[in-house]
């Protein structure tokens, strides 16, 4: 290939394709090489069986930060734009959450809900301010880092003095202290658990488990959405805005290395042995794949290495597909209410039982469950009068300790089945076919390390100033021309865009200062 770039970005996930349509519309020629055949990483819609369309990996929107869609001018088509989530129980007397209600519940609990997201909704409102620009280094000189730091001293002062301590005190506390304080319902208390460790290696009573509840919050309030098409129309429209502001974007062409000439970045090579030159590339793979696997722990420095082999990055996670006949009936539940977010946490504890198993390599013999009916409200997804459910399961640990056959893919498939159908009795009879993604399976498709939805575990750690690693947390490494755009760099994953967004701003922002 002749052609010559001003950037190259590895993947097509959704960070990627936002920091190629920020650099493209700010004049860069700009090439997005992504290795499976369509665009979007996790955020893709396919077939998983004759008819049926899911959304493969991440199928609700919830955090898309209002900033990328103003900047690329986004408008996704939502079939449904504010799900409420019905936390199920077992005898049909079901908890209805919203934003700022809930139904189901004592008077108490209501008015503690409603003063419990008043608090939480500001203090995600701070966190969103800060999702939304590239973190300050610690320990620099730099006016831009120090102004920023200034401003988040300011910030923190003005939530005034009892919010402030407040925020500091339970920002890394664990969930469940908070919900067993504040609440008597055991439904009301799994489902705020549950959106706190969705996606982690965390339970309940891990710590920092209030700070990716409010990381969940931060953007839209926790707003979920379902989008027309799948979550594959949202990259679907990220494609097109990077395409028409310039970048060009070639799919299945998978990336075998990042070269490196004299100590700096000087292309790609591809599997097919394709070389492209250029002088900066941006990785929107995961940190461990593009310092450990494209580019080799030999072009950096050992102690920077080994703080990248030592990063987090545990799925926790299984996505289940159910091709449905018709929909299940649940007590307790119109037909109307399907097409809602439904939850099986029944309480606080049984979050935390479900978690117990995943520390020593087990699956959840109980496992939380979040499930959506998108065909109901979209129903392209399936054929006439049939339906397709997708659930996102916790906990399904990465490394099983017997690993992830066959026989424990379906054992553990059976298991997720038999829980649903304490609450929909006679579901596996609809069942046509159906698909079990294991973390396993999720990095062998969507090329994430460990797959972690999130590529790297969101603690205090490894959140903000350190995220990924010291050394790494404002996108670029410490290798010239090399930068990260993904999930694993601030403020982490979701289908947020944020991370791409500051990736570009940061680069373009490096340039102007050289």
């Amino acid at each position: 290939m002749t052609d010559t770039w001003d950037a190259i970005i590895v993947g097509a996930g959704h960070n990627g394709l936002v920091c190629a349509a920020l650099l493209a519309k700010a004049g860069r020629k700009v090439l997005v090489l992504e290795a499976n055949e369509q665009v979007g990483g996790a955020a893709i819609t396919r077939d998983f069986a004759d008819g049926f369309s899911v959304s493969a990996c991440a199928h609700l929107l919830y955090q898309l930060q209002p900033a990328v869609r103003k900047d690329l001018g986004l408008k996704p088509r939502l079939a449904s734009d504010d799900l409420k989530t019905i936390a199920l129980a077992e005898d049909g007397e079901h908890l209805h959450l919203s934003n700022r209600t809930v139904k189901g519940v004592s008077s108490t609990d209501a008015v503690e809900y409603r003063q419990f997201r008043k608090r939480m909704t500001r203090f995600a409102d701070l966190l969103t301010t800060y999702l939304n620009k590239p973190p300050p280094r610690l320990g620099t000189k730099n006016p831009r880092d120090i102004m920023t730091l200034a401003q988040l001293g300011f910030d923190l002062r003005r939530l005034g003095r009892d919010e402030m301590r407040e925020f500091l005190r339970l920002i890394g506390m664990n969930i469940y202290d908070e919900v067993t304080e504040r609440f008597d319902s055991g439904l009301l208390k799994g489902a705020i658990c549950l959106d706190a460790v969705l996606g982690t290696h965390l339970g309940p009573r891990s710590p920092n488990t209030i700070m990716t509840y409010l990381y969940r919050q931060a953007g839209g309030h926790g707003k979920c959405a379902q989008p027309v098409g799948g979550m594959g129309a949202v990259s679907d429209e990220l494609a097109h805005v990077a395409r028409s502001a310039g970048a060009t974007i070639r799919t299945s062409v998978p990336v075998s290395r990042i070269v490196v000439e004299n100590g700096r970045i000087s292309g790609v090579e591809t599997a097919g042995g394709e070389n492209i030159r250029c002088m900066t590339v941006i990785s929107n793979a995961d940190p461990k794949q593009t310092v450990m696997e494209l580019v080799g722990a030999r072009h950096f420095e050992t102690g920077f290495a080994r703080r990248i082999t030592h990063l987090r990055a545990r799925g926790n996670a299984a996505k289940l597909h159910l091709a449905l006949d018709g929909l299940p009936e649940i007590a307790g539940l119109s037909k109307k209410d399907f097409g809602q977010r439904l939850v099986i946490a029944p309480d606080e504890n049984y979050v935390e039982r479900a978690f117990n198993p995943a520390k020593y390599g087990k699956t959840s013999p109980e496992p939380v469950i979040e499930i959506t009916f998108p065909s109901l409200s979209d129903p392209a997804l399936a054929p006439t009068g049939h339906h397709v459910m997708s659930a996102v399961v916790q906990y399904a640990p990465y490394a099983l300790r017997e690993g992830w056959s066959d026989a424990a893919s379906e054992a553990f498939k059976a298991t997720v089945l038999g829980t649903i159908a304490r609450y929909a009795p006679g579901i596996e009879a609809r069942v046509m076919a159906s698909e079990l993604l294991t973390p396993a399976d999720i990095e062998r498709e969507f090329h994430m390390s460990g797959g972690h939805w999130h590529h790297a575990e969101l603690t205090l750690d490894q959140f903000l100033f350190v995220r990924p690693v010291n050394g790494a947390a404002q996108y670029s490494l410490p290798l010239d021309g090399l930068y990260l755009c993904g999930a694993g760099t601030h403020p982490g994953g979701g289908i947020s865009g944020a991370a791409g967004r500051n990736a570009a701003r940061a680069i373009l922002q490096r340039e102007k200062a050289a």
